[in-house]
C-alpha cells in the first residue's frame, strides 16, 4: 500500500519552478487544464475543533442561524484528502494567521505542532499574516526554517525542522536592504501551464503586533506591491495569477454569499492590475465567496472550520484562467473521519502538554465573556485587568494603582464546564486559552495627561474602536459624539472616586505589547521608572488561585455617553 504522503503527492503533482531562472513554457495539448485550489485562512493553531463550531443559516428558517460542530486538524486533513481525490492538478494554500493567538496545545510549544500538522496535511504555500509576527521576525523565520526556540529550547517530542510549506511575503521588506524577508511569490506548473501565487501581509501589521518584533521592516501597500510584480511575472511567461492576502472584508450573507461586502479587501481588489485573476483572503474571520471587479474573491471563516475549494479552468493557448468558481466546504466533525496521522501527532503533544493544562486554577460561578457591552467593557476584560493589578500592586512588584490591558489579547471566553454545577472548575488550560500571548507585565509611571492621551487613541479606527479593559477602582466616561482626541471626559476620569489630575503621576501596569506601543498606543512608550514583572497568564492563574470562585463583576467602569 502506498504511504499517505506519497499518495497525496501522486494526486497533486505540482512542480516548483526555480525563481532565479526565467523558464520558457511550451504550449501543450489544446484541452483545457482543470486546477483545484484548496484554501484556508486564520487557522490560529486550532488543532482541535473550536468550541464555537461554525454558525450557518438554519435550513428550516434561513432568517435564523444554527451552530454546527466543525474544525480540527484530524477532520480537516480527511476533507483535504477527499477534495483532492479525482483532481490530478491540485494545490493546498493559505492566506495567513496559521499560528498565533493559539490554544494551549499549540501555543505551549510556540506553535510548532501546528506547523507540523499543516506540513503533514500537504500545505504548499501560505501568505504571512499579522499573527505570524506575534513573536517577531526572528521567530517567523524559525517557523520556516526550523530549530529550537532561543529561550525555551526544544520542548517538543522531536527536533523541530520547520515548515514543509513556503511562506510568501511580497509586501514585507527589510528597510536596510530593500529585500523581502521571504519570497514574494511562487510559480507552480499544472498541465504545462504556469500559475503564480503572490503572498501578502496586510499593510496595517505594524499597528497590530509588538513594535520591536517588526523593527527594521516595512509593510508596503498591498495593491502597489502586486501591480509592480505583474510585469515580472508576465516576462516569465505567467498569465494566471492568484493572490493570497491576509486582509479581508465584511459580508452580510451566508458562507457562499457576498451581499454588501465592505472592508479593506474591496478597495484593494479594485486597485489590482487586471492580470490578477483570483484573490484568496482572510484576517476578518468571515466566510464569503464574492465577485469583486470581475475577480473571484474568497475567505474561509476561521479556526479550520471551512476549506475553500476553488476550481479553475486554464486555457492552454493563452495560459490564463478562463473560468473560476468556489465553494466553502464545512469541516464537519460529525461525518468526517479522523486522519490517523493527525491523531498521532496531536496525541504525542498532548501527552506532554496535558498534565500542565489540567492543573486546577480555581472556579467560576458563571461564564466570563470577552464580548464587550456598548461601552466596550466585558466581564473577562475586567477580570484580566484586576488580575494584572493584583500581581503588580505591592511596592516590590511595581506599586501599581491602575492596570490596563488590550482587548486583542483576550482570545477565548472562560466558560463553565458542560454538565456540571456552579462553581465550575477552571484549569490552567482554560486560563491560557484566554491569554495565550505570554506577555510580561510592565509597571510604569504616567501622568494623568499621558493616561488620557492613551485612552483617546482607542478610536484610531472609528469603525473598529479598541476599548481597553481597565482594573477596578479606575473609571471614566467617553462621549460617542465627541471629536477625535476629545472623547474622554477629563472630569469623569477617577481613581477610587478621586479625579485623575493631568499633572499628577500614577503607577500603571500594562502588558509588554502595550508598553512597546502596540495597537498604536504610543503614550505608553513614554512611561518612566519601568519594572518588568510576571507573565500575564501567570498573573491570571494566580488570581484564580487566590480569589475563586470568581463571579462576573458589574460592568460599571467604562461609561458611554450618547
Amino acid at each position: 500500500m502506498t504511504p499517505r504522503p506519497l499518495r497525496l503527492a501522486l494526486l497533486a503533482p505540482v512542480v516548483a519552478l526555480t525563481l532565479a531562472s526565467t523558464p520558457l513554457f511550451a504550449d501543450h495539448a489544446a484541452a483545457p487544464v482543470d486546477l483545484r485550489i484548496l484554501a484556508i485562512n486564520d487557522f490560529h493553531g486550532y488543532l482541535r475543533p473550536p468550541q464555537s463550531g461554525i454558525a450557518i443559516d438554519d435550513p428550516a428558517d434561513p432568517a435564523k442561524k444554527i451552530t454546527v460542530p466543525a474544525g480540527g486538524a484530524e477532520h480537516m486533513a480527511t476533507l483535504i484528502r477527499q477534495l483532492r481525490d479525482g483532481h490530478p492538478n491540485s494545490i493546498f494554500v493559505a492566506a495567513g494567521d496559521l499560528i498565533g493567538a493559539s490554544p494551549f496545545l499549540s501555543a505551549m510549544f510556540h506553535d510548532e505542532p501546528t506547523i507540523e500538522s499543516l506540513s503533514l496535511m500537504g500545505l504548499a504555500l501560505s501568505a504571512v499574516g499579522n499573527h505570524e509576527f506575534d513573536e517577531g521576525k526572528t521567530e517567523l523565520m524559525r517557523m520556516q526554517n526550523g530549530g529550537c526556540h532561543p529561550v525555551d529550547k526544544c520542548l517538543g517530542p522531536q527536533p523541530f525542522t520547520g515548515a514543509k510549506f513556503q511562506y510568501l511575503a511580497a509586501s514585507t521588506v527589510e528597510t536596510a536592504t530593500g529585500n523581502t524577508i521571504l519570497p514574494a511569490y511562487a510559480i507552480r506548473e499544472f498541465g504545462g501551464i504556469p500559475v503564480a501565487f503572490i503572498g501578502l501581509t496586510l499593510k496595517a501589521t505594524p499597528t497590530m503586533v509588538s513594535p520591536p518584533g517588526v523593527a527594521g521592516l516595512q509593510f508596503k501597500d498591498e495593491a502597489d506591491t502586486v501591480n509592480a510584480l505583474v510585469p515580472e511575472l508576465k516576462a516569465r511567461g505567467v498569465e494566471a495569477i492568484v493572490v493570497l492576502i491576509h486582509e479581508g472584508g465584511f459580508p452580510s450573507g451566508g458562507l457562499n454569499e457576498c451581499p454588501g461586502i465592505s472592508g479593506p479587501i474591496v478597495d484593494i481588489v479594485r486597485k489590482f492590475d487586471k492580470a490578477v485573476d483570483v484573490v484568496i483572503s482572510g484576517h476578518t474571520h468571515r466566510a464569503y465567496r464574492c465577485t469583486i471587479d470581475g475577480r473571484l474573491v474568497t475567505s474561509g471563516d476561521k479556526y479550520g472550520t471551512l476549506v475553500t475549494a476553488i476550481d479553475l479552468v486554464l486555457d492552454p493557448k493563452t495560459r490564463d484562467i478562463v473560468r473560476a468558481k468556489a465553494d466553502n466546504v464545512i469541516v464537519h466533525t460529525a461525518t468526517l473521519a479522523k486522519d490517523p496521522a493527525q491523531t498521532a501527532l496531536i496525541e504525542t503533544y498532548d501527552r506532554l502538554a496535558g498534565p500542565i493544562a489540567a492543573r486546577p486554577a480555581g472556579a467560576i460561578t458563571a461564564a466570563l465573556s470577552r464580548v464587550p457591552n456598548a461601552a466596550g467593557e466585558s466581564p473577562l476584560g475586567d477580570l484580566v485587568a484586576d488580575a494584572h493589578l493584583a500581581a503588580t500592586s505591592d511596592r516590590e512588584t511595581g506599586g501599581a494603582a491602575i492596570a490596563i490591558t488590550n482587548p486583542g489579547g483576550l482570545r477565548a471566553d472562560i466558560n463553565p464546564a458542560s454538565g456540571g454545577q456552579a462553581p465550575f472548575r477552571v484549569t490552567f488550560g482554560d486560563v491560557f486559552a484566554a491569554q495565550p500571548f505570554r506577555n510580561q507585565l510592565v509597571t510604569m509611571t504616567l501622568t494623568g495627561a499621558q493616561l488620557k492621551a492613551a485612552l483617546e487613541l482607542q478610536w484610531q479606527d472609528p469603525a473598529r474602536p479598541r476599548i481597553l479593559p481597565v482594573s477596578k477602582g479606575f473609571s471614566y466616561a467617553w462621549d460617542n459624539s465627541g471629536a477625535p482626541g476629545a472623547r474622554i471626559i477629563a472630569e469623569r476620569m477617577t481613581l477610587n472616586g478621586q479625579p485623575i489630575a493631568a499633572d499628577r503621576s500614577y503607577r500603571v501596569t500594562v502588558n509588554a505589547y502595550l508598553a512597546a506601543g502596540g495597537d498604536g498606543f504610543s503614550p505608553f512608550t513614554q512611561g518612566t521608572d519601568r519594572l518588568t514583572g510576571v507573565y500575564d497568564v501567570d498573573a491570571l492563574f494566580g488570581y484564580f488561585k487566590a480569589h475563586s470562585p470568581i463571579a462576573p463583576a458589574p460592568l460599571d467602569r467604562i461609561m458611554r455617553l450618547n
